[in-house]
């Protein structure tokens, strides 16, 4: 196997430390009295008994260390309903539930903020906000989604959105004529062959997420290139409505390899057409997405 290939199964995946800045912990402050007579607070004791120590399940998160898995635990907590919109986030009663410290509190309360899970406001404190107001289009809350109670509404929603957006970036790929990105996505399908001959699932998901990034980078639109990460995301999502992707086969590899031919041609009816067979590789697709009528 080449060296790139050797690199896609070893190569860590980097992470925004999510460190908070001077000040904002602040935004979070502790009570200074007893914390048992708060009204309205979440009650713990539904949550996940294995949730009872973070650093007991580091799996799954993206962050690193405590911080990084508290984020991933409130945050499942939150987009499954088990904290539900407006419920008070008392940090003094999160800190004692997980075991961890007060600055390990605030900043995953910040991270959730900024992704719309949570707002904090003086004199009101930290509450769950509406799913309306959250940003559906993060990774994060993405799998939460696709792993929680809404997991067949993510998984369509998904689907829908793939269909929207790599057709249309197979199509202008297709006139950017990028010698070296047409050879990365070549290098991509011949590892990803690798992969499919030695029944290694995990390398052919990687090279495959890596083939479809780079073709909404190349396809030369600001806006597709900042929807790459719900592309990716979509690919780390197993199970519901399904795609080529999702599923390693001999037809979701020849249709890869069709892409990277039709681009090279400069073809870019061609790379859409492909693009939209890769994505109808399983026929139950079908019943989530109905390929558009010819014109």
């Amino acid at each position: 196997m080449s060296t790139l290939a050797h690199t896609m199964m070893t190569a860590a995946r980097s992470a925004d430390s999510g460190l908070a800045g001077p000040g904002e912990l602040d935004r979070y402050p502790y009570a200074e009295g007893p914390v048992g007579d708060r009204v309205g607070a979440p009650s713990w004791e539904s949550a996940d008994p294995e949730l009872g120590r973070v650093g007991r399940r580091a799996a799954g998160s993206r962050g690193r260390g405590l911080h990084g898995q508290l984020v991933q635990q409130l945050g499942q907590m939150i987009v499954s309903g088990d904290l539900g919109a407006d419920r008070p986030l008392v940090p003094e009663e999160i800190g004692q539930r997980f075991e961890v410290s007060r600055t390990v509190v605030r900043e995953s309360l910040r991270v959730l903020e900024a992704k719309g899970l949570v707002s904090a406001r003086p004199n009101v404190g930290t509450r769950v906000r509406p799913v309306s107001d959250w940003n559906l289009l993060d990774p994060d809350i993405i799998e939460w989604r696709a792993f929680g109670p809404q997991r067949d509404d993510q998984r369509r929603e998904l689907s829908e959105l793939r269909w929207t957006i790599e057709p249309l970036a197979a199509r202008l790929a297709a006139g950017h004529g990028r010698e070296d990105v047409q050879q990365r996505l070549a290098d991509m399908v011949e590892i990803m062959g690798h992969a499919l001959a030695q029944g290694d699932a995990l390398t052919f998901s990687r090279a495959d997420a890596e083939f479809h990034s780079l073709l909404i980078q190349v396809a030369g639109n600001r806006m597709l290139e900042h929807l790459s990460g719900i592309v990716s995301a979509a690919l780390q999502v197993s199970g519901g409505p399904v795609t080529g992707c999702d599923r390693p086969n001999e037809a979701s590899l020849a249709h890869h390899a069709r892409i990277v031919d039709a681009l090279a041609a400069a073809d870019g009816a061609a790379a859409e057409a492909a693009m939209r067979q890769l994505l109808m590789v399983h026929l139950e697709v079908e019943r989530v997405v109905p390929a558009p009528r010819e014109h």
